[in-house]
């Protein structure tokens, strides 16, 4: 009996939860020295106050659960109405539009096109960078609004009617005539499922109406993403060739144009964004531009969406690094911190570099872009061949970034609700949208080829740190007799440009990092003393001063 009266032994709760990191919210996406000194460097330090500002949105608890929704409960296709009508509409939930809300209200899509400050561009950059802390899909339109206007600019009277709804700052979603909206978005049709990214194959064609400048289209599209835009640039066969036409969704007499939705993709990642398959059947387009002069014309969107795609990819590396070193600041094991395993240092610190030359690059080509649009002709030159390598290099260094920053959470990282895989379904895509590598990399071949200015500006720009770093001499040495060397170079035209993209990433580093920064960065990726993976770094490398400068601002 008295055994039975005795007190069971203390026990603790099997579900206890100790040593689990507390979630990343209410940081500042901002908080990033690369990307606020490049846009003091850039010209664009005037909105340094709103990049915060932005910043801290992005990192917000709000923010963050938008993102999540917006992917989880991705877009539906409705193509008809309850009593059968055709109405070929997207619907997505509240959160994606609070987003878009946000981002275009913030500057993020066609606004910047109505400032004419010096800058300005770079500005737009810095805080499309820190916004896609919070998730890519919305971007999507956001970056096509953006890119439409300079394109639509080759037919000045389309133009003034469209671009002060497309510079608007109001998101007005729903699909209305668009002269009668507040603001407007846009998107691209280029593929057809024939071509893919040659589309001088496609067979959509365009037969002029009678009425000056209109067409009639009749085809299929394969990639056409945010079908809810407003308008769309497109490109047909024409009796003169493969030519650019505006299409919108809603007629002026407020009659649906003929948009048959197919389907939507079902992608890997890129979950809250609807890519979709139209079909034109006498869908009503006006020419932009010249007949036959299709490409040359859109030409001109892809230049502005590969700067975009270089930003956001940058920008989706940086948010890997910033989840991965909140995780290993507040992860305890084998009896510490994994910030102060060295070995863990080590692989953080690596990704911190690849960050950094991203960002730095990103904003540099930013800057081109700015200066250029301003009659910098120097500029125009740099932005021309720049603009295609950065998007090649930073996009096709993503996924295996990401895929690092994912492991520094280990089991915990692979779990949806870390957000992690999320960013790692991200991460191919850039690579993809706009060009793969291959027709990025040719196009700097043509680039070389049709405008020798271009070679002659990225040679100038490496020149400027001519001495100061031997592995950077060597690389550019080693760059002048590549590029001297014509004999097949198709085939390594991927060699070449990968070799392009470390020289000015190494030379910006050098211009504008601190010692530790680019010192290692020289090292590694340009002197061979490095090895096949992230983490390493040799021992030489000043692993606390590279990882107090990429973790500083941000919540300890």
């Amino acid at each position: 009996m008295a055994s039975m009266l005795t007190p069971a032994p203390q026990r603790s709760a099997t579900h206890d939860v100790t040593n689990q990191v507390p979630p990343l919210l209410d940081y500042d996406a901002a908080a990033d020295a690369a990307l606020l000194e490049g846009l003091r460097r850039e010209g664009g330090g005037w909105a340094e106050a709103e990049l915060r500002r932005i910043g801290r949105k992005a990192g917000s608890a709000e923010a963050q659960q938008w993102s999540e929704e917006a992917n989880r409960f991705a877009p539906v296709l409705r193509t008809h109405d309850r009593y059968g009508n055709r109405i070929d509409e997207v619907e997505f939930h509240h959160s994606y539009h609070r987003l878009m809300d946000t981002a275009v209200a913030d500057g993020g899509a066609g606004s910047v096109w109505a400032d004419d400050r010096p800058g300005a561009h770079v500005a737009w950059a810095a805080t499309t960078h820190a916004w896609s802390h919070t998730e890519a899909g919305h971007g999507c339109p956001v970056i096509m609004t953006y890119a439409v206007v300079p394109a639509l600019r080759n037919e000045p009277a389309l133009a003034a009617i469209y671009e002060p709804l497309l510079t608007s700052r109001i998101y007005d979603p729903g699909l209305r005539v668009p002269t009668t909206k507040r603001g407007l978005l846009a998107g691209m049709g280029m593929t057809e499922k024939q071509g893919g990214s040659d589309v001088r194959t496609n067979t959509t064609t365009a037969t002029p109406t009678g009425e000056p400048g209109a067409y009639c289209l009749r085809g299929h599209k394969w990639f056409t993403s945010a079908p809810m835009c407003d308008v769309f640039l497109v490109l047909a066969q024409a009796p003169g060739g493969l030519s650019c036409f505006l299409v919108p969704r809603i007629l002026p007499d407020g009659t649906r144009n003929t948009f048959r939705i197919q389907r939507l993709k079902d992608k890997l990642g890129n979950r809250s964004n609807a890519s979709s398959e139209p079909e034109f059947d006498d869908t009503v387009g006006w020419l932009v531009g010249p007949e036959g002069r299709g490409v040359r014309v859109i030409i001109e969107m892809v230049a502005s969406t590969r700067l975009a795609v270089a930003v956001g990819s940058a920008a989706l590396m940086r948010k890997a690094l910033v989840e991965a070193a909140h995780h290993v600041r507040h992860r305890s094991a084998f009896g510490g911190l994994l910030i102060d395993k060295p070995l863990m240092r080590n692989v953080l610190s690596d990704l911190a570099l690849e960050s950094e030359a991203a960002t730095t690059l990103a904003m540099r080509l930013a800057g081109s872009a700015d200066r250029a649009l301003h009659g910098d002709d120097g500029e125009r030159a740099f932005r021309r061949i720049g603009v295609a390598i950065g998007k090649y290099w930073v996009s096709k260094r993503a996924p295996g970034f990401t895929a690092e920053a994912l492991e520094c959470l280990g089991g915990n990282g692979y779990v949806e609700d870390s957000g992690m895989p999320r960013l790692y379904r991200e991460a191919p895509l850039n690579s993809i949208w706009e060009g793969s590598g291959n027709v990025n990399a040719l196009d700097v071949l043509r680039a070389l080829g049709r405008e020798p200015e271009t070679a002659q500006a990225l040679l100038a720009e490496l020149a400027l740190t001519r001495g100061a770093d031997r592995h950077l001499d060597a690389a550019t040495d080693r760059l002048g007799r590549e590029l001297a060397d014509t004999d097949g170079i198709e085939g390594r035209a991927r060699r070449l440009v990968e070799l392009m993209a470390l020289t000015l990433q190494g030379s910006l580093l050098v211009r504008h990092s601190p010692a530790a920064v680019a010192d290692a960065f020289c090292a590694t990726r340009l002197g061979g003393d490095w090895g096949h993976a992230y983490g390493t770094l040799p021992a030489a490398a000043d692993t606390g001063a590279i990882l107090d400068r990429a973790l500083s601002g941000l919540p300890a």
